[in-house]
């Protein structure tokens, strides 16, 4: 916990108009508090919207307690957030819906059509969106090749032995999907994502390598040394007050030092920053402009509703642990009473996503829940209570 020195201050507010009372929220701004006085996490946002646009929003804390000689740096509500595995459901899930939306392709394709050099194999786009596709869970590539070409040439490879059918949640099938579309499109992921995605969706502070102005990051041996200003070496400051940083000295670089500014993900950093499972970074505005627009698929600036109804739709069987739609989970169990159809996702950072259509309600948690160091029982028992005062707020 932090000394009373550096006491985290959280601003919350609840826009009225809406039919449902203020009062329910009082139980969601005291639990943030409360996890915000235990620096778990040290920096939070939180937006609760409908299809009409937001019902509660809250954001404090600080985007970074480390290596700063003025204190730490406080978390408002413009922090840009590693969003890590909510990379998939924002970029990867929509684009590879837009493609077959425009005959690009069919999602029961097998993925090595659209990945130059690669063996044959059973897999489909559909196996890799679903986590069927009986690829590995993770591998730290990173730390085992020098150049981005040979991990692409690893994770393809990877195609050669696999067997799809159960359910499995595999960085891998999405590293394959980013490379996929690229293939498909004839055009980079972030500039797919943000001409297409972010851009008519209205996320003006979405994107990839946000320290960097977008361009391509550094080496990966480089590493994420911090300077005599206590920022990363080759960083300006400007840029990263508004990022919350993430994990210091952890196991997803090979040199020791504080990951701000660039993605957390090992892999990710290695291939440059833009993938298909992580490295997006966002506000908590913006993702809920990302969540609210999938509550009315009629008025959907890019998905059809057809798209939409498919993406949403089950695709694994219901007998399974982990119910999977296209991208999303099914099902979240232990977050409250969500009816049938409601859909959710969490990233590593200590982010979240719901959306319960049948409520008409979007719930986004964007937390640096690495920093400086990984806390994931606390970033569990704040996403479960948090979702469960939403709940409870909706009755």
């Amino acid at each position: 916990m932090l000394n009373d020195a550096w006491a985290p201050r959280l601003t919350a507010r609840y826009l009225t108009g809406t039919a449902r009372p203020a009062e329910g929220y009082l139980a969601l701004t005291r639990l943030l508090h409360r996890a915000l006085q235990a620096a778990a996490p040290p920096a939070v946002a939180v937006e609760v919207s409908t299809a009409s646009g937001p019902v509660y929003a809250a954001a404090g804390g600080w985007a970074c307690l480390s290596g700063q000689p003025a204190g730490p740096i406080a978390a408002t509500a413009q922090t840009r957030f590693d969003l890590a595995s909510l990379t998939k459901l924002i970029v990867t899930v929509p684009l590879v819906l837009l493609l077959d939306q425009r005959g690009g392709w069919r999602l029961d394709d097998p993925v090595a059509r659209w990945l130059p050099g690669a063996p044959r194999s059973a897999v489909t786009i559909r196996h890799c969106l679903t986590h069927t596709a009986g690829l590995a869970a993770h591998r730290p590539y990173f730390a085992s090749f020098s150049e981005p070409a040979q991990i692409k040439r690893a994770v393809i490879g990877e195609l050669a032995g696999a067997v799809p059918g159960t359910v499995c949640y595999s960085d891998l099938g999405y590293l394959l999907l980013g490379w996929a579309v690229e293939e498909c499109a004839g055009q980079p992921l972030d500039v797919l994502a943000s001409r297409e995605l972010t851009g008519p969706l209205g996320m003006t502070s979405t994107g990839y390598r946000p320290a960097t102005g977008g361009l391509r990051g550094p080496s990966r041996r480089a590493g994420t040394a911090v300077g005599s200003a206590g920022l990363p070496a080759g960083a300006s400051p400007a840029e990263l007050t508004s990022i919350a940083a993430t994990e210091a000295d952890g196991d997803q670089r090979l040199t020791a030092g504080l990951v701000w500014g660039q993605v957390h993900d090992g892999n990710a950093f290695a291939l440059g920053g833009v993938c298909g499972h992580a490295g997006l970074f966002g506000t908590a505005a913006d993702v809920a402009r990302f969540a609210a627009a999938l509550l009315c698929p009629a008025r959907h600036p890019v998905l059809g509703e057809p798209a939409i109804t498919l993406m949403m739709s089950r695709q694994t069987t219901a007998a399974a642990d982990d119910v999977r739609a296209i991208g999303w989970r099914l099902r979240p169990a232990g977050w409250g009473d969500w009816p049938p159809g409601t859909l959710w996702h969490t990233g590593f950072t200590g982010t979240s996503m719901l959306i319960a259509p049948a409520l008409d309600v979007a719930v986004v948690l964007l937390g640096n829940g690495v920093h400086p160091a990984r806390q994931p029982a606390a970033i569990a028992r704040l996403r479960a209570g948090l979702h469960q005062a939403v709940r409870a707020a909706l009755d």
